[in-house]
């Protein structure tokens, strides 16, 4: 296998030692000691394998990595839910967060003692990285997808970057609604005022992004690479209405054609990812072996920027029913990776008991094996 050569800075850890829930999604109560390697979680479809580490991801991004209310998250029937972590970094210091949530009710994140007055502030605090079969949206879905990638990775790294994308949406929106103005038309000066912000924080946002995708592709490739052993070639190129110059001019320059429609038709909302293998987009040539190597090169590329930006703390991994559909030699070189020093905690996900032990054959070190049945977790 190809060797991965990354940049070498001091990098600590933080671990998830122990996991609480109440009525999270199909989980009633459950409380898990956990390991600080590899944490196997084994059961049939539906029984909630994905729900926890649905509820590990809440803990560090204030919300669930599937679309929705948050309120879809509290199990049926039940008045409320309660997710705590205690974490400890790697000098031993202790961590816990905490997160209660009543539907109708502004949900409560606690680091220790303290509330957050902002849910921001908490973002990027417990970096993580998970590869799901969902994100076969990055490649079936439309732009937003791939956008939403971009954004949650930056946002971990940068508290600046997630502010401004907060103030860009606000403008956007405000902006939307007096396009779709029917009985008057909008107000000229609110509408420029609302696009100078717009072109302000949208040209932050294309500045991070840019750099971004330009960091991440030489690592993707190298993964990639790696896990098909140099089998096909892969790419990523941004694509931005920023490109075509000044963002506040490219905006303005057809207000009269964002009036008929209703909306805004330029704009960092509307910046794309573009996906290539072999030189074609991936949508249209990849095979489904393909298409799941591409994503879990591209999420452990994720995973390395993390690492070695922001706090400088490795992320928690999760591998969620990842080896489906790949052939025995991908697997085993997605395994030789992440068990490789740059990977810490990590929670894998899967149907078939014999799969997990092959794989744990592969990947020395501290693990521990949950099986899950209907919510309920033993080992």
């Amino acid at each position: 296998m190809q060797e991965l050569l990354f940049f070498r800075t001091f990098v600590s850890e933080m671990i998830l030692k122990r996991l609480s829930i109440l009525n999270y999604k199909n989980i009633a109560q459950a409380d898990l000691e956990l390991s600080s390697g590899i944490n196997c979680l084994i059961g049939r479809n539906g029984e909630g394998k994905t729900n926890l580490l649905d509820s590990i991801y809440f803990l560090s991004m204030c919300k669930s990595s599937f679309s929705g209310a948050d309120s879809a998250c509290v199990y049926h029937g039940r008045d409320f839910m309660m997710i705590q972590g205690l974490y400890e970094r790697e000098d031993g210091t202790p961590e816990e967060i905490y997160c209660g949530l009543k539907p109708g009710q502004k949900k409560m994140f606690r680091r220790g003692k303290k509330a957050y007055k902002r849910l921001t502030d908490h973002i990027g605090l417990i970096p993580l990285v998970v590869v799901s079969p969902a994100d076969s949206s990055l490649i079936d879905s439309g732009s937003e997808e791939r956008r939403r990638f971009l954004d949650i990775v930056i946002s971990q790294c940068e508290p600046a970057y997630l502010e401004a994308l907060v103030r860009y949406n606000k403008a956007l929106q405000q902006r939307n609604a007096l396009l779709k103005m029917e009985d008057a038309e909008p107000d000229a000066e609110l509408l420029g005022i609302l696009e100078e912000s717009m072109a302000h924080e949208g040209e932050f946002i294309f500045q991070r992004r840019q750099h971004y995708v330009d960091e991440l592709l030489p690592t993707f490739q190298r993964y990639y690479t790696a896990i098909s052993q140099g089998a096909e070639e892969v790419g990523l190129r941004y694509v931005s209405h920023c490109q075509r110059g000044p963002l506040l001019e490219v905006i303005r320059r057809d207000r009269h054609k964002d009036r008929a429609v209703g909306y805004s038709l330029h704009g960092t909302h509307k910046d794309e990812l573009e996906m290539t293998l072999g030189g074609y987009p991936i949508k249209r040539e990849g095979s489904q072996g393909q298409n799941k190597s591409f994503l879990i090169a591209l999420k452990l590329s994720q995973f390395n920027f993390l690492r070695r930006t922001g706090s400088r703390t490795t992320p928690i991994l999760l591998l969620d029913d990842i080896f489906d559909k790949l052939d025995a030699g991908r697997v085993e070189q997605i395994v030789r990776l992440v068990s490789g020093e740059d990977f810490g905690q990590i929670f894998i996900t899967d149907t078939n008991r014999d799969h997990l032990d092959k794989i744990l054959t592969l990947m020395p070190g501290e693990n521990k094996l949950f099986h899950v049945e209907g919510g309920t977790f033993s080992s």
